[in-house]
């Protein structure tokens, strides 16, 4: 028999923290970034549409284009509940996030900013996204120092 996952589990971050690990801060979708993120992906749909539209020679590219931005704005609208519900946290000892994903800071190759988001790739190549983060160059900043912070403890 196959394992059931609650539906309700998969956007839930669920932090249990271990003996001596210390919740440093919860990491949030930002509404702004998230508007701005797909204002972005409308503008350059549009472009992108409009162009391989003039390329073949349509006599449809302004409706072409319209239509990139408003299929790219009913998708935001779409997943705007679900995504303002993902956050993740950050311990003195790991990343933890929605639907049981965690990254301990010792296994983290790299962490870095991808637009407005954040990638963490851990040494095992597991990758991870977090996903509209305001100041998301001031988060990587404080996860790589609590990394920093944790070797040092460890001896690493």
């Amino acid at each position: 028999m196959g394992e059931t996952i609650r539906e309700s589990s998969l956007g839930d971050t669920v932090v249990e923290l271990e003996q001596g690990e210390k919740r440093l801060r919860d990491i949030r979708t930002d509404r702004t970034t998230y508007i701005r993120d797909h204002a972005v992906m409308a503008i350059l749909g549009m472009g992108l549409v409009g162009m391989v539209l003039a390329i073949i020679g349509s006599d449809h590219v302004l409706i072409g284009s319209l239509g990139a931005v408003l299929a790219l704005t009913a998708r935001g609208l779409w997943l705007y509940s679900e995504q303002m519900k993902f956050h993740w946290v950050l311990t003195n000892a790991r990343m933890v996030g929605p639907g049981g994903r965690q990254a301990y800071l010792l296994e983290l190759e790299t962490v870095r900013r991808l637009f407005g988001d954040i990638q963490l790739v851990t040494k095992g190549g597991d990758k991870h996204l977090i996903k509209h983060v305001a100041d998301a160059e001031a988060v990587v900043a404080e996860i790589e120092a609590a990394r920093e912070k944790r070797a040092k403890r460890k001896g690493g």
